[in-house]
C-alpha cells in the first residue's frame, strides 16, 4: 500500500536551468555551451550539491579557469536567476496528493546555501512532512546512502513510497532500494502512473 510520495525538487517542482542565467550574459548559445563544457559546469555543480561551500567551490574553479572568473562568480552571485519558477501542474498534483492523506517528502540534490531561500519563498514547501537535502547530508543521489537517510529519519518503508525524479540514474537507485520509482518526463504520464499505484 502506498502511503508516501517523495519528490525531487529541480526539474520536478521547480524549473531550474543554469541557461536561464547565462543566456542573459553570453551573446550566443554557442559561447554559453562552450563555457559549460570547458569548465564542466554540471559536474562542478554536483560538488556544490554534495555540500561543498559555494565560496570554496567558486575559488577552486576560478583558479582552474581564470579566464572565466567573472562567469563563474556569476553562478554564486546570481544563482536565483537559474530558477525560472515552479511547475504549476506539479504543485497542483502535490497539493492533491497531500489532501488525499498521503505523506509528502522531499529528496533533492541541492546546496543548502541556495535551497534554504527557495524553500522559504515557495509556500507549497510548507506541505512537506519532511525533506532531505544533499548539501546538508554531504551525500547526494544516486548514492543509496541518501535514500536510506530519508527512510531512517522519517521511519518510512521504501515499498510504501513513490519516488518521483527527472534523473534516470536517481530513479534506478531508488528502484533498486525497493521504492516505486517514476521518472518525471511528462506530468500526464506521471499522474497516470501514480493513479495505477495508489488505486
Amino acid at each position: 500500500m502506498i502511503k508516501n510520495i517523495v519528490f525531487d525538487f529541480g526539474g520536478v517542482l521547480l524549473d531550474w536551468n543554469p541557461r536561464y542565467l547565462y543566456r542573459q550574459y553570453f551573446k550566443t548559445e554557442e559561447e554559453m555551451e562552450n563555457f559549460f563544457a570547458k569548465v564542466g559546469l554540471y559536474d562542478w555543480n554536483a560538488t556544490l550539491d554534495a555540500g561543498k561551500p559555494f565560496a570554496e567551490g567558486v575559488k577552486e574553479l576560478q583558479d582552474r579557469f581564470p579566464e572565466y572568473a567573472k562567469e563563474i562568480q556569476l553562478f554564486d552571485d546570481e544563482w536565483r536567476r537559474t530558477v525560472k519558477g515552479c511547475f504549476p501542474e506539479s504543485v497542483a498534483l502535490l497539493k492533491k496528493l497531500k489532501a488525499g492523506g498521503l505523506g509528502i517528502y522531499g529528496l533533492s540534490n541541492w546546496s543548502w546555501e541556495k535551497a534554504e531561500g527557495l524553500i522559504k519563498e515557495y509556500d507549497f514547501f510548507k506541505l512537506f512532512d519532511g525533506m532531505v537535502i544533499s548539501g546538508i547530508e554531504k551525500v547526494s543521489k544516486p548514492d543509496p546512502k541518501i535514500y536510506q537517510i530519508l527512510l531512517n529519519r522519517y521511519h518510512l518503508q521504501a515499498e510504501e513510497c513513490v519516488f518521483i525524479d527527472d534523473n534516470a540514474a536517481n530513479i534506478q537507485a531508488a528502484d533498486a532500494l525497493g521504492f516505486n520509482a517514476i521518472v518525471f518526463d511528462d506530468i500526464h504520464n506521471v499522474t497516470d502512473k501514480l493513479k495505477s499505484l495508489i488505486s
